[in-house]
């Protein structure tokens, strides 16, 4: 169900129709005061007491509706010729009525449309105006004395300040929709850049772990094929089964990017439980009977994310690569938010993998601790985690790799705490601490 709000009714009439209202109220009332109405025995010093008799001010105020009428019109589409226009019906206007001044009612729409002009063009474009009104206003002010006016008090300095406080508020209204945009454009880039991450740290912790363990896999193969087939065989199995894993990891992080959340959420509903009971899309076209599914057909949807249920798991692949995992539980384990689960076992997998790859140890102690408002991981081995160096190779200082570095992100987006480095009695040490938001606090109280 789409939610539509309505602007406010100044925002959704075109400016120039407020314009064209303020200047025709303005250059309507002396036409009733004066044309319309009988004539009084008082009249205005500002216009003539015949009014329009003659032909040519009535001629020159026809100009000055069109002239202003026209700017009006073509306010949002062309704001600086339009603007020009409506100082033009303005200055046109004062002439039909023989006037030494433009009226500050009638002058009020001419500083509207240059607050317009401030707050939609550049600034040299609204300066342009705001030097063009000056200048009219200049020639009235020069004007007068020649004329033989020396009536009351000159109204123009105080016309000047209102065009000046017209040019500041829409150059203030420019400058804050512009730094509005530029927030706009680096927010959009940094969601670009934390999404590109986001992909690089789980492409990284799916292909790395698998990719490792296909590699000594692989080798251990090849080092015994001739004298233990047997175990050249289980080797290869190893391989294949860490493939599909592999596999189906890349084919949930594609499905995440080509769909959006409601419909994964919609086919993991429809589809999830089926795909728990039957297996895996690999495993079904893989087993004995299978049948081949259609070229065109497309494949089912993947499994969930994993979490921390999945550690056992992760430890058998590992002591099938020759490093035994033992994993110790802490507290009491809970259901936890599915960021912090996935971050959780990503970092494990990560540590995991880098001592299976780089620790040269036979086994490794992983310990998950859950506490009241926190789980709290640590990973650590024996191995040739020595000074300078990382039993991943993959520290942000050596510059070969991202391990360290993505699982540092991970922390950080979860507002934990991370720290990795060498062990003082050898080995290396991975631990994280990832707070619990309020609502899993509460319910595990």
């Amino acid at each position: 169900m789409s939610v539509s709000v309505s602007s406010p009714l100044l925002k959704r009439l075109p400016p120039g129709l407020w314009t064209a209202g303020a200047w025709l109220a303005a250059a309507v009332y002396p036409l009733v005061e004066y044309v319309v109405l009988p004539h009084g025995p008082e009249y205005s010093l500002s216009y003539p007491e015949d009014g329009l008799d003659a032909s040519l001010p009535k001629a020159l105020l026809a100009l000055a509706f069109a002239l202003a009428l026209t700017g009006s019109a073509l306010l949002r589409r062309a704001p600086s010729p339009a603007y020009a226009l409506v100082l033009a019906g303005t200055v046109v206007s004062t002439a039909a009525w023989r006037q030494d001044e433009i009226p500050p009612l009638q002058f009020l729409a001419t500083g509207a449309v240059l607050a317009y002009v401030a707050a939609v063009r550049s600034r040299r474009a609204s300066l342009t105006a705001a030097t063009g009104t000056l200048a009219v206003l200049a020639c009235y002010y020069l004007l007068r004395p020649l004329l033989g006016d020396d009536s009351g008090v000159a109204p123009e300095p105080f016309l000047a300040l209102t065009a000046a406080l017209a040019w500041l508020i829409g150059h203030t209204v420019h400058q804050a929709r512009a730094h509005r945009e530029e927030l706009y454009a680096r927010a959009a880039v940094q969601a670009v850049t934390a999404e590109r991450l986001r992909i690089a740290r789980e492409m990284h912790d799916t292909v790395a772990h698998s990719i490792g363990i296909i590699a000594l896999q692989a080798g251990a193969a090849a080092r015994v094929v001739g004298s233990r087939p047997d175990s050249a065989r289980e080797a290869m199995l190893v391989v294949e089964q860490a493939g599909r894993e592999t596999l189906a990891g890349l084919r949930r992080t594609l499905g995440a990017l080509r769909q959006d959340d409601g419909e994964q959420a919609d086919r993991e509903g429809v589809f999830g439980s089926q795909e728990r009971g039957r297996g895996t899309y690999e495993e079904r076209v893989s087993a004995p009977g299978a049948a081949s599914p259609r070229p065109d057909a497309a494949p089912p949807p993947s499994r969930p994310a994993p979490g921390l249920a999945d550690v056992p798991g992760l430890a058998a692949t590992a002591e099938a690569a020759g490093v035994r995992v033992d994993v110790s539980w802490h507290g009491t384990p809970r259901r936890l938010p599915t960021d912090i689960d996935l971050a959780a076992f990503r970092i494990v997998q990560e540590s995991v993998t880098n001592v299976v790859r780089h620790a040269g140890v036979a086994a490794c102690r992983v310990r998950l601790d859950h506490r009241e408002d926190a789980l709290a991981i640590e990973v650590a081995d024996r191995g040739r985690g020595g000074a300078g160096a990382t039993s991943g190779g993959t520290g942000a200082g050596t510059g070969e790799g991202y391990g360290l570095l993505g699982m540092g992100e991970r922390v950080a987006l979860l507002h934990g705490t991370f720290t990795a480095g060498p062990r003082p009695g050898g080995g290396f040490r991975v631990a994280a601490v990832l707070p619990l938001p309020a609502p899993a606090v509460a319910a595990a109280r």
